[in-house]
């Protein structure tokens, strides 16, 4: 079979993406260090804190994801078609039926296969219930890193309630993130292997292959 080579993602998606997954690997790991540490906080005999260390590289990796969020704002509005959400969410004909078509595809239900450039329908909808999840545990966290806001307070009292419970959520939803990222990877490859598309190196090099005339 012939394969079209086809520019999808531009390189600001490609900047956000990878902002994105390094933010979440250092925001997982010392958020599970932070909530439980297993040295101590203290070492003795050296000039060392590793919990201020972890906290710290918490704090800085919350950064990065807000940028990087706040930048994938911008692409849903500003970015290529493929980049821009409606190409993606179910809520024209076309994407609605390519939700169901996608869903019996990857359930084994359907040998039919309809490729998009883009993202697929039902990949997008995850993503977009990623997206407001990530901005939950932004809000979480500034909630939590800022006790003397008074209008982070404010916010975070309506919307989660007092500073444990928020506590509570944000460490629960690390867990979605988790469980997120190997769902996406065993997905990713999996459709590579099923279908040579260039999904995997498409978010390095921008450029994907779509089935073409022969």
């Amino acid at each position: 079979m012939k394969y079209e080579k086809r520019k999808v993602w531009g390189v600001l998606l490609r900047l956000f993406h990878w902002a994105f997954v390094l933010s979440i690997v250092a925001l997982t790991v010392t958020g599970i260090y932070v909530h439980n540490p297993w040295t101590n906080t203290v070492l003795e005999g050296t000039g060392r804190f590793p919990l201020a260390t972890m906290r710290y590289i918490h704090f800085v990796a919350g950064f990065v994801l807000t940028g990087a969020i706040l930048t994938r704002i911008y692409l849903l509005v500003f970015g290529n078609r493929h980049e821009k959400f409606l190409d993606f969410i179910p809520v024209t004909p076309r994407n609605i039926k390519n939700f169901f078509a996608t869903l019996a595809y990857y359930l084994y239900l359907s040998d039919k296969y309809r490729p998009r450039s883009g993202h697929n329908a039902l990949a997008g909808s995850i993503y977009l219930v990623t997206f407001f999840l990530a901005l939950g545990q932004i809000l979480t966290g500034f909630y939590l890193l800022y006790p003397e806001n008074l209008t982070l307070q404010g916010i975070g009292l309506k919307l989660f309630g007092t500073q444990q419970q928020a506590r509570f959520i944000h460490h629960l939803l690390m867990w979605y993130f988790i469980l997120y990222a190997f769902t996406h990877i065993y997905i990713l490859i999996w459709n590579d292997i099923k279908r040579p598309q260039g999904l995997i190196s498409s978010i390095f090099n921008g450029t994907k292959f779509k089935p073409g005339k022969v």
